[in-house]
């Protein structure tokens, strides 16, 4: 008969290394996914602000920041309309709209 007496215990070590292994990869998934909506969040807010700071101007466009969640960071009059930066976490995100008047002829 064999002796597989020092082979005992083998599986432990592994098992332990592979989940740790499993640990790490949520740990980083659950990092990335808040990064992704974080990302996402930043952008909309972003483009909301810019749109509420075009038609509005800056106090409009800080709150609509904050009810999206986010921080402005810069509010700019460029020559096409607004710019804006936001941050939502540790993501920035940036965006421009112009605000333009519509004339609508009624006929009647």
């Amino acid at each position: 008969m064999l002796d597989h007496g020092c082979d005992r215990g083998q599986a432990l070590p592994w098992m332990m290394l592979v989940v740790a292994a499993a640990m790490t990869l949520v740990v980083v998934a659950v990092h990335l996914a808040i990064v992704v909506d974080d990302a996402a969040r930043a952008r909309t807010a972003a483009d909301a602000a810019a749109l509420a700071g075009a038609a509005a101007g800056e106090p409009a466009a800080r709150d609509l920041a904050e009810r999206n969640g986010a921080e402005l960071l810069s509010f700019e009059h460029t020559w096409r309309g607004v710019r804006v930066e936001v941050r939502v976490g540790d993501v920035q995100a940036q965006a421009e709209a112009s605000a333009s008047t519509v004339w609508v002829r009624s006929s009647g």
